[in-house]
């Protein structure tokens, strides 16, 4: 195909892409009542531990600011939605370009990327109420807790979303493996790094208090990380008999 040729297919699977887009916003806007509802729980259990129901809640700071909050959980949750259609369009887009194997490969890493990537948001998803309620614990005696809105739903969607990405890292390892820029020993070899980054990165993710949180999402990462370097050890193992066969073969054949 010529340039003008790719760039009128990009911009027709980008169109679909949209209009898949658009069609998942329109469906999440929908739902966003429900939405707002699970994502607030923490705040009604904190009203309901202090009897406060007027003094813990969530607070729109401008007149707008149900309007966008809506927007912004529709505009969110209509990307994972619509996640078939433009993934779709886009494998579609890259795929005459692949070889054989690299199109059995990357159908490989996304099969193993997307359920890893959900199960985090998953994940932080469930760790976030323990969050907010361990924080609201240090508010002081007589105080209120207002949580604004845009706020809030900035601390849930960043939390879930780096949890999400932090349970996909270990698929990048296998991918460097694949591609002889790290081997299954030197990934294996660098598991001390590799706890203090997991223990660093939970330690950041939630808050210094609630340390069952912390100690949760660590232990889950490191078992990801030494799953990642038990794959690459016996992805090499398999490369290594290969050659061996194949310098027998030569040799025999010689």
């Amino acid at each position: 195909m010529s340039l003008a040729a790719h760039l009128i297919e990009l911009r027709r699977r980008l169109g679909i892409a949209a209009i898949g887009l658009v069609v998942g916003m329109i469906v999440a806007f929908a739902l966003t009542d429900t939405i707002i509802w699970l994502m607030t729980e923490p705040i009604r259990v904190v009203a309901e531990a202090r009897g406060q129901s007027n003094q813990v809640t969530l607070m729109f700071a401008t007149v707008t600011g149900a309007f966008d909050l809506r927007l912004r959980i529709a505009f969110v949750c209509g990307l994972l939605l619509s996640a078939p259609v433009w993934l779709w369009q886009l494998w579609a887009f890259l795929m005459p370009g692949l070889t054989r194997k690299e199109i059995k490969y990357t159908i490989g890493f996304v099969a193993a990327a997307v359920p890893l990537f959900f199960i985090g948001c998953y994940v932080g998803w469930l760790v976030m109420p323990h969050i907010v309620e361990v924080m609201a614990g240090f508010t002081p005696e007589g105080a209120s807790n207002f949580f604004d809105a845009r706020y809030y739903y900035d601390f849930v969607f960043k939390l879930v979303l780096v949890v999400g990405v932090s349970f996909v890292l270990p698929v990048f390892l296998v991918a460097l493996n694949f591609a002889g820029i790290m081997s299954g020993r030197a990934i294996l070899k660098s598991w001390r790094v590799a706890v203090i980054i997991a223990t660093v990165f939970a330690g950041l993710a939630t808050p210094a208090a609630d340390v069952i949180s912390m100690l949760m999402l660590a232990a889950i990462l490191i078992v990801l990380f030494f799953a990642a370097a038990g794959l690459s050890l016996l992805l090499d193992h398999r490369r290594a008999k290969r050659q061996d066969a194949d310098v027998f073969g030569t040799t025999t054949g010689s």
